[in-house]
């Protein structure tokens, strides 16, 4: 039975192994290959990637699939062998290109994971008597008891329970929203340094001594000790009253609570990172017993609980409109040929054809042909997977993206904003002092683990930095541990003679102002005014330092701990801010052009949120907590979100809610995050985007997968996705105003003439040609202004578009049933030939005219479709094929005739084409 990591005490090191069976020297192969066959390998329970059948089945489940399924049952139960053929055709090459494209979309993913580290250092030991060895091992074949050595950059490949740890500080970001590193360390050890404490020891960090030669080697003066957490300086987050981009912005040492409660210190999560330090845990739960995979209900099965999509809804709309056209006019057809001419059922043929020209049959082709078309674009360039087709025209249709801050808009690091004295004047001395601290406590540290703003300093110093390795010599140093928010460096000038007893040296403290402050000699008032001073840098979103120094005689056999950090004379603030991401400004600028509204959703404090805003270009506005979000009822919120612009000190709930809000307003959401604590949110929103480095859960439930968490490539996408609306878009525009026109027509010469006005045959071949021409529409060329504003298939819209446009094609066509009575007398299999021709013509001039608004240019393959469409209209009648289908050639002054309806046909579709734009314009 797996040890359970929640519910276990921060006991003694012996007593977890116990419980693991397990040891210092980690598990035999043998007994974990037994483990790993008995508790699995160490994945998360994700959803099971869905077969071709699977998938295949899926695609008939299209509301135009359906109806096409229908009135293929409905033809072959006429023995209308042909059009049934036809339609099953369509149906199986639509489904069989969506099965392809999801497919080859879940292929992209896959092999995009593999480029993530998948490997741990594992201690193991060949035989019960061998030595141990350490191995590197894929992270799935890791078992409950194994022992595993980490570093900084590593991935915590399991959850662990901490045997040792040197500085240790890991980003639980993905788990808990906290942007700091936590501080992690061994209950043992923190017992027993508590224990010291009381004892008179050195208050939580290691006293140095300093070694003879007073060179930079030092050595604790507790040599039984085993390391803790405090030999080194911890990660950004160490000096917790800093004000630092998580924390709050008072200067007070106590934490606001993070977003998600971070777990105990002597446990590491699977999907945290080490930051710094070195540790060596033993694995306590793997695969789907870890707190990853179990974070929210339903994470550990992955998949994304499917909602019904913008795609969806769009789709269904206009199914559901047209599934009602379509069962009034096939009966109305019926009963017109039976009340005026008499013919009764033998009219069923034609009512049928007349759904299937209503019907358009080759939108499940070209919907999947252009999404398909826009995913494999994407996934060539490497830098975005869609995992789901539909989710591509979501993307295209967003017009508000939240996204969280830390990684997204700013580089997960701090740089130097500013060194100011006392009374806010800037002041290079306080950087070189700020220094001269960070350069020794690094050189000097057991191991020399970077630390974040340790190093920010440095860089800032720049060449300053040589100049203080040179003019100073390190003695000792007292680096942040947990609950020591604040380091200290011993260092005396370079050759100085007077070194020994008779000498000085300078200590130099950098930290938590409040703490550094507390250890400066001076009077209350003094102390008041300078807190004041670093709580409004770190009000203004900054990570505030206070810097101060004082001399010291030497010691030359002697220790220097926390009791010495007294009486300082105070230097200075050095004000740092976090790094934004070098192209965030430019892709928001991007996004704000293509009417996305951004926002930013993060368990960060407010003011730092609010100042990166700034920095980008993005007004940040009034900035919401999550704490006023709790005092929200959801009616409340929705207005509320529609007008914040960020969202501070937000839970995984919070990120929720925001998003259902702003979808309840109308809105299409997408939603850009990568842990654990964004799944709510990225089940919420209408497509969910998830950068490759994320954890597992967060990827499975994505809808798209950035190769990284760059705005620019989402750009991108959401370009691909309006392109590929866009020519969906203009296929329905197209085919359905043609076909109503038609069907109006039909209805109108059904009940003017004495025979049919085309016969099923003739309809049937009419709409493979036009359906094959209009395939051309999914490799179209959208306008720019189709990819400058929120694309989405409206159906209300597409309804009045289909109604104008409808109408004046149905006035062409009687105007050519007249022209053909007129010039034939009424000749039967000449009218049919006549109309047919004219059929083709005007579907191909409309491909040409209501392709877009504002096209330049018409594309080869839409050029070359429509030029076939022409030629058979004009050819077919006059080949060996005319006959068979019932259809005799024109004579000259008919051809002359149909050029005449054909002219003011076009003139009248362009003079529409701009007062629709125009009206549609002045409403938009």
């Amino acid at each position: 039975m797996v040890w359970a990591p929640e519910g276990g005490p921060a006991g003694s090191t012996l007593q977890t192994l116990r419980e693991l069976g397990s040891g210092p020297r980690g598990l035999t192969e043998d007994e974990a290959e037994r483990r790993l066959v008995r508790h699995g390998a160490n994945t998360l329970p994700g959803r099971r990637p869905a077969g071709r059948l699977r998938r295949f089945g899926r695609g008939l489940r299209d509301p135009f699939t359906a109806v096409l399924l229908c009135l293929g049952l409905v033809s072959a139960a006429l023995a209308s062998w042909g059009t049934a053929c036809v339609i099953t055709v369509l149906v199986t090459v639509s489904c069989a290109l969506r099965t392809a494209g999801e497919h080859r979309a879940d292929r992209a993913a896959a092999a995009l994971r593999e480029l993530i580290a998948t490997t741990a250092t594992v201690r193991r030991r060949p035989a019960p008597d061998a030595p141990a060895v350490h191995r590197e091992l894929p992270v799935d074949e890791l078992v409950p008891g194994d022992v595993v050595l980490l570093g900084p950059g590593d991935l915590v490949p399991a959850d662990l329970r901490l045997l040792r740890a040197t500085g240790l500080t890991v980003h639980e970001a993905a788990l808990t929203g906290e942007s700091a590193p936590v501080d992690k360390r061994v209950p043992d050890l923190a017992a027993g340094a508590g224990a010291l404490r009381a004892a008179g020891g050195t208050g939580g960090a290691p006293a140095l001594r300093v070694l003879p030669g007073g060179g930079g080697d030092v050595a604790p003066a507790l040599a039984s000790a085993t390391p803790t957490a405090s030999a080194v300086p911890s990660g950004s987050g160490s000096y917790s009253g800093s004000g630092s981009g998580s924390d709050s912005a008072s200067t007070s040492t106590s934490r606001s609570a993070p977003a998600s409660a971070p777990g105990p210190a002597h446990l590491c999560y699977q999907g945290s990172s080490v930051v710094s330090g070195t540790a060596t845990g033993v694995v306590v739960a793997t695969g789907g017993a870890t707190r990853l995979s179990g974070a929210l209900p339903g994470a550990g099965r992955g998949g994304r609980e499917r909602r019904t999509s913008p795609f969806d809804r769009s789709v269904n709309g206009i199914a559901w409109t047209l599934v009602r056209f379509m069962l009034l006019t096939a009966p109305l057809v019926l009963l017109a040929g039976a009340l005026l001419r008499g013919r009764g059922m033998e009219t069923l043929p034609f009512a049928v054809a007349v759904a299937v020209g209503l019907t358009p049959e080759m939108l499940p082709v070209v919907v999947t042909a252009a999404l398909a078309r826009g995913a494999a674009a994407l996934a060539r360039g490497g830098e975005v997977i869609v995992r789901r087709l539909p989710a591509l025209h979501d993307l295209g249709a967003v017009d508000v993206l939240c996204v969280d801050k830390t990684g997204t808009l700013t580089q997960d690091r701090p740089v130097l904003d500013r060194a100011v004295d006392g009374d806010g004047a800037d002041a290079p001395d306080v950087l070189h002092w700020a220094a001269v601290n960070a350069l020794w406590t690094l050189q000097l540290a057991e191991p020399p683990v970077p630390d974040a703003l340790d190093e920010a300093v440095l860089d800032a110093a720049g060449d300053a930095v040589l100049d203080a390795s040179e003019e100073y010599e390190g003695v000792a140093a007292l680096p942040c541990a947990p609950g020591r928010p604040l380091s200290t460096a011993v260092v005396r000038r370079a050759g100085d003679p007077r070194f020994a007893l008779a000498g000085t040296h300078l200590l130099v403290v950098k930290g938590a102002p409040e703490e550094v402050l507390e250890r400066c000699a001076l009077d209350a008032p003094e102390r008041e005014r300078l807190l004041r001073r670093a709580g409004a840098l770190a009000a203004d979103g900054l990570r505030v330092l206070a810097v101060a120094r004082a001399e010291r005689p030497a010691r030359a056999h002697g220790t220097y701990g926390p009791a010495d950090e007294h009486g300082l004379e105070f230097t200075g603030f050095v004000a740092l801010r976090d790094a934004v991401a070098p192209t965030a400004a430019e892709a928001l600028a991007v996004l704000a052009d293509r009417g996305v509204e951004v926002k930013v959703l993060t368990g960060d404090h407010p003011g730092t949120a609010a100042r990166v805003c700034r920095e980008l270009g993005l007004s940040p506005g009034e900035v919401v907590t999550g704490e006023r979000l709790d005092a929200l009822a959801d009616e409340e919120l929705a207005p509320l979100a529609a007008r914040t612009t960020v969202f501070a000190r937000c839970a995984p709930e919070h990120k929720a809610r925001v998003v259902r809000a702003l979808r309840a307003g109308g809105r299409t959401a997408g939603f850009l995050g990568d842990g654990v604590n964004d799944l709510a949110a990225l089940r919420e929103a209408d497509v969910g985007v998830c950068p490759l480095a994320g954890v597992d859960v967060a990827r499975e439930a994505a809808d798209v997968v950035l190769a990284s968490k760059d705005l620019t490539a989402l750009d991108r996408a959401v370009v691909a996705g309006r392109r590929s609306t866009g020519n969906i878009s203009a296929y329905l525009r197209i085919t359905l105003s043609s076909n109503l026109g038609n069907v109006v027509a039909m209805l109108v010469a059904g009940l003017l003439l004495p025979f049919l006005p085309m016969l099923p045959a003739q309809v049937l071949v009419q709409n493979l040609f036009f359906d094959a021409a209009q395939l051309a529409l999914a490799f179209d060329r959208p306008a720019d202004a189709v990819l400058r504003r929120p694309a989405r298939l409206r159906p209300r819209d597409l309804l009045r578009f289909v109604t104008v446009f409808g109408v004046l094609n149905a006035a062409a066509d009687v105007a050519t049933f007249a022209v053909l009575t007129l010039s034939h007398g009424g000749a039967e299999e000449a009218f049919h030939a006549g109309w047919f021709t004219e059929n083709l013509l005007t579907q191909a001039m409309v491909m040409l005219l209501l392709r877009a608004q504002g096209r330049r240019g018409v594309p080869g393959p839409v050029r070359l479709a429509t030029t076939a469409l022409a030629v058979v209209g004009l050819l077919l009648p006059l080949s060996p094929l005319g006959p068979v289908l019932s259809m005799a050639g024109l004579p000259a002054l008919s051809y002359g005739l149909l050029a005449g309806v054909l002219a003011l046909y076009g003139v009248g579709l362009a003079v529409a084409r701009r007062c629709y734009e125009a009206s549609a314009a002045a409403a938009a």
